[in-house]
């Protein structure tokens, strides 16, 4: 069994520590406030401070890059993040495994594959390229080892606030409330599992096979909102489902004190027209599918029930 440093207590690091716990390796989570699941090493510490991040991975097998900044601080606060963990990667020697999104994409014709150009013109697709190719470059020229898996929104247990799908869809509709959503809910789109995110991440993070390139997550056919209200309404014994959308201009108001909400505007397109990811590289080549759409949501609904 292996050593392996997690930077991030959110919702991924935390599944992700919890699998590598089971699996009988030794398992430290780094994050500011110091927190994560019974079992691990728990550290106080900014993901920016190289020195530290490097005398708590030393000796490790790998290091997961698990970090999320606050949304509207990703051009502040990821440089130097990402720069640390690349410098804690060469140090160290551990496998620096990225969790990234598909912002760098851009708006895009058709399913997204992993040799798409990173094009993408928000800032914050920006920011996640520039932590790519900084990292690519570095494995290039052989002074890390790395890999990078990509997941769409995510939705599951544990996703809240953080997610579109999350505290202001799933417990209205469990209580027969109307959810509240902020986008269309007939648009079909791509939906990452968060169970699947942190088996990728284990697989990838200790697999020669995946180091040197970006990986899509496994992730299910796409599906719509409202087909995932319906089916938790289903299940909750609620149906039907009704859906409440807040309209753009409404958001662009409440934007205006609210950072987050405001950050979001920049994303829109990925909710509008196709958004679509085709996971099927990493599908074959590691032989790990996606969780069934029925599965996934009734693990959900389980769990939102068991919050209450």
């Amino acid at each position: 069994m292996g050593k392996h440093v997690i930077v991030g207590a959110g919702q991924i690091g935390r599944l992700l520590a919890e699998r590598l716990v089971a699996d009988g390796h030794e398992v430290t989570v780094v994050s500011r406030s110091g927190s994560g699941p019974d079992g691990v090493t728990k550290v106080a510490a900014s993901a920016a401070d190289e020195a530290r991040l490097t005398r708590v991975t030393r000796g490790a097998d790998v290091l997961y890059n698990c970090a999320n900044p606050q949304y509207h601080r990703w051009t502040q606060d990821w440089p130097p993040m990402a720069a640390a963990m690349l410098g804690t990667a060469q140090t160290t020697g551990a496998v620096l495994t990225t969790l990234a999104n598909l912002y760098p994409y851009g708006a895009v014709d058709g399913p997204m594959t992993e040799d798409l150009p990173l094009t993408g013109g928000g800032v914050k697709g920006q920011v996640r390229a520039r932590m790519w190719a900084d990292a690519l470059a570095a494995h290039a020229a052989g002074r890390i080892r790395m890999t990078e898996l990509r997941a769409s929104d995510y939705y599951g247990p544990g996703v809240r606030d953080q997610g579109h799908v999350g505290d202001r869809f799933l417990p209205p509709l469990l209580a027969g409330k109307p959810a509240t959503y902020l986008h269309d809910p007939g648009v079909v789109r791509s939906w990452t599992y968060v169970h699947d995110v942190a088996a990728a991440l284990a697989t990838a993070g200790s697999d020669e096979r995946a180091y040197g390139r970006a990986w899509h997550v496994p992730t299910a056919a796409p599906f719509s909102a409202r087909r995932l209200a319906d089916a938790v309404a289903s299940i909750a014994g609620t149906s039907p489902a009704r859906i409440r959308r807040l309209p753009y201009w409404a958001q662009d108001v409440v934007g205006l004190a609210v950072p987050m909400l405001r950050e979001l505007k920049e994303t829109r397109y990925q909710f509008t027209r196709s958004f679509v990811i085709d996971s099927s590289a990493f599908e074959t080549t590691f032989g790990q599918r996606p969780t069934p759409f029925d599965d996934a949501v009734a693990a959900t609904v389980s769990w939102w029930q068991a919050q209450r």
